[in-house]
């Protein structure tokens, strides 16, 4: 007869991996709102890790508020992206994008000046090269589903 580890124990030996979640939100133009983090040399999307036990989507919302000061709703998941371990980080990485909808440029964005120097409304095209080469799949991913409807995964 097979034997069942009890449930806390099987789950003590699931794969874990890190989350963050990200905003796509863009101005009446189509220009993406870009922020440049302090800690970083590449501009990013809104957004950032989620905690624990906090679904993505609250995460994205939670950190849209808190980089940009906007309330916006994390609507429909554009994209996913796995990231591989590698370096200092043990586990893989999974990052949602959701569609943030568009403000008017009569919104007024607030910066969080503790994690970031400046934000930016970026043409389309130009708004990958400014994110780390790693990371502008995730956008251009994000914008092709925004405009086909239909959500990607990046890996």
């Amino acid at each position: 007869m097979a034997r069942f580890l009890p449930p806390e124990q099987w789950f003590a030996t699931l794969p874990t991996a890190y989350l963050a979640a990200f905003g796509l939100i863009t101005d009446e133009s189509g220009r993406v709102l870009m922020v440049d983090p302090n800690y970083r040399d590449h501009w990013t999307l809104p957004g950032g890790i989620v905690e624990d036990g906090e679904a993505p989507h609250l995460a994205c919302e939670r950190e849209v508020a808190e980089e940009v000061g906007l309330d916006r709703t994390a609507g429909t998941l554009l994209a996913l992206q796995w990231s591989a371990p590698r370096g200092a980080r043990p586990k893989p990485f999974l990052s949602f994008v959701f569609d943030c909808g568009t403000v008017g440029s009569d919104v007024p964005v607030t910066l969080q000046e503790e994690e970031l120097d400046d934000y930016a409304f970026v043409e389309p095209d130009a708004a990958p090269g400014m994110l780390h080469p790693a990371l502008a799949p995730r956008l251009t991913g994000a914008l092709r589903a925004r405009r086909e409807g239909a959500a990607v995964y990046i890996a």
